[in-house]
């Protein structure tokens, strides 16, 4: 149970919160020295303050003192002003000061609870927003907390400031580029350019021409001199994606840059030497490639210098829930959509699933999910999992309108009753329909609403 601290005086107030707020682990506090010992031991993230407190009862003083100290020790702490009904300046004032919100005596069981449970909601948000961040590592936007992608952090923070060639092997989709950006970005190359090519998405023809250049003239259509994309990445990173599509004569030139850090536009005879890091990446196997002779041995011991072997997603534990959410704030962002969290039914799915399309599928169900949720929280359904009673892995879409309009209507009603906590009239009003309709729905799905 999450602990909340009232801080009151007065002993009735005291009980009187205790009693309405039976879902925490409630703390209690009668000065603000005891307030502010119990905000030292405890850490609770929401704190009630009534601003009379002794030896001042009469006035806010001491209430507000206590909560100027409560922020400076703990800032992210959620304060909730209690006031009395003649004191409304000295509320407004709190929140000036940085409390969370206020509220008036009498107190309202309600009210008091749903104020307090949107002060927690908030509070984990904001955790989770910190955490990510921190999980994201100094520089590298590589996001986790498993200990594989730890390891592979450690990896960069040490390769980094060398110039020594890094061969990134993974899956499709588990974030190669992400992972040579990062290694960019903590380099002392970070000003500089960092420029990617895709190999096996440039015709071989042109591929050359996309890498070295060209001079004027050079072949047809040649008008201008042009710089390639090795040239263009002068002082900073370049990125070859799927190296192993590189064709075997493009390979000894490509080797002889490696060496000899220059280069020969097509149609030039002037060597152009070049200050340029190389990262390249595969999710081929290049050591067979190399016994079949489709990949030149001397490359491959070139661009092996170090290699990263990036897991795949069903391999980093926890780390799908944490990227999830970090999608997903971004897509609300972007989006402009009020969407917080997960549901249960959906982390469970995120869990099982195993993700052959590693983060890039992922990214894209939680895109989807964003877009299709018309609640605050992204369920199993929303992520395309339309029945997660069964391997997950071999989820099947269902074309039937009946049973899927049954099952959004069960889930619908399921979720207004929880969140009306078992109010069936506020559960139709929150649901747009009148009780007696609420009551046949129920009879027709044969709904278990508890």
């Amino acid at each position: 149970m999450e602990r909340l601290l009232i801080v009151d005086d007065d002993i009735g107030i005291q009980k009187q919160l205790k009693w309405s707020l039976t879902d925490y682990d409630v703390l209690l506090a009668d000065t603000r020295q005891s307030a502010i010992a119990a905000i030292r031991r405890y850490e609770p993230k929401v704190v009630t303050l009534d601003l009379g407190l002794p030896p001042d009862a009469a006035n806010a003083t001491e209430g507000l003192a206590a909560l100027q100290e409560i922020l400076n020790i703990a800032p992210q702490t959620k304060v909730i002003v209690i006031t009395g009904n003649d004191d409304r300046s000295n509320a407004l004032k709190a929140i000036e000061m940085g409390a969370y919100d206020f509220y008036q005596k009498p107190i309202d069981s309600d009210v008091i609870n749903i104020i307090v449970s949107r002060a927690f909601s908030l509070a984990k948000i904001e955790n989770e927003n910190k955490a990510i961040k921190a999980l994201a590592g100094v520089n590298t936007g590589i996001i986790g907390s498993s200990a594989s992608i730890d390891r592979m952090r450690t990896m960069i923070q040490r390769i980094a400031p060398t110039d020594i060639t890094a061969l990134l092997l993974g899956e499709s989709g588990t974030g190669k580029e992400v992972t040579a950006k990062a290694i960019h970005q903590v380099s002392n190359r970070s000003k500089n350019p960092f420029i990617a090519i895709n190999c096996a998405s440039i015709p071989e023809s042109l591929l050359e021409s996309e890498l070295f250049g060209f001079e004027k003239g050079a072949f047809t259509g040649a008008h201008k001199t042009t710089m390639g994309k090795i040239e263009c990445a002068q002082g900073g990173t370049l990125f070859l994606d799927e190296i192993g599509d590189m064709p075997f004569a493009l390979q000894a030139k490509l080797l002889r840059f490696l060496q000899e850090k220059v280069i020969e536009r097509l149609g030039g005879r002037k060597e152009i030497a070049l200050d340029v890091r190389v990262v390249c990446a595969t999710n081929q196997n290049l050591e067979s490639m190399v016994k079949n002779r489709e990949f030149r041995e001397d490359l491959f011991y070139r661009i092996s210098e170090i290699t990263l072997n990036i897991p795949p997603l069903r391999d980093r534990e926890d780390d799908v829930i944490i990227l999830a959410r970090f999608f997903l704030q971004q897509y609300a962002a972007e989006y402009r959509r009020n969407i917080k969290s997960f549901s249960d039914d959906a982390i469970n799915a995120l869990k099982t699933y195993k993700w052959p399309g590693n983060i890039r599928e992922l990214q894209n169900k939680i895109k989807s999910s964003v877009i299709m949720s018309t609640t605050a929280q992204v369920t199993a359904f929303d992520l395309g999992f339309y029945n997660i009673d069964i391997d997950v892995e071999t989820y099947e879409v269902s074309l039937n309108l009946r049973a899927i309009r049954e099952e959004a209507e069960t889930l619908a009603i399921q979720k207004a009753y929880a969140l009306t906590k078992e109010n069936m009239s506020k559960s139709a009003e929150l649901l747009g329909i009148s009780r007696p309709t609420l009551y046949s729905l129920i009879e027709k799905y044969s709904i278990n609403i508890n």
